[in-house]
């Protein structure tokens, strides 16, 4: 009987896996991308930086709000942006492959192809090697 639900569950295991290969759902790993692409890291120091600069200054409260809130509309047209340009990406990436739908991979616990690889290429983005854990 033990052998019998062991079985079962390889077959199960089997049948998603091929599942996932053949997934009409596309898969990007947004953190992965913005954590590996230049122009989002110069984007965010600049911002960064403007905003040390803002809370810095030996200005009126009002003025420092003012900036600040210049500086909030300029992240999110930043982030507009570069959002439209990985939606751009993975459309084309999901059009090329035949997927009827892309999500991002954060909260998804399996299933799917994984473009990231294949988004980060079209978005002329080199992967930064991660260390392996515990070495």
């Amino acid at each position: 009987m033990r052998n019998h639900k062991h079985a079962i569950l390889l077959c199960a295991a089997a049948m998603l896996a091929a599942c996932a290969r053949h997934s009409s759902i596309g898969l990007v790993d947004v953190q992965r991308i913005v954590s590996n692409w230049p122009e989002y890291q110069g984007y965010q120091t600049q911002l960064l930086n403007e905003e040390r600069s803002i809370s810095s200054r030996r200005e009126s409260a009002a003025r420092r709000v003012s900036d600040a809130a210049g500086l909030e509309r300029k992240y999110a047209k930043v982030t507009d942006q570069l959002s439209a340009q990985i939606r751009d990406a993975a459309g084309k990436i999901a059009s090329q492959s035949q997927l009827k739908l892309v999500l991002t991979r954060e909260g998804i616990g399996y299933g799917g192809v994984d473009i990231t690889s294949d988004v980060e290429k079209a978005l002329n983005i080199t992967e930064k090697a991660t260390p392996t854990p515990g070495i």
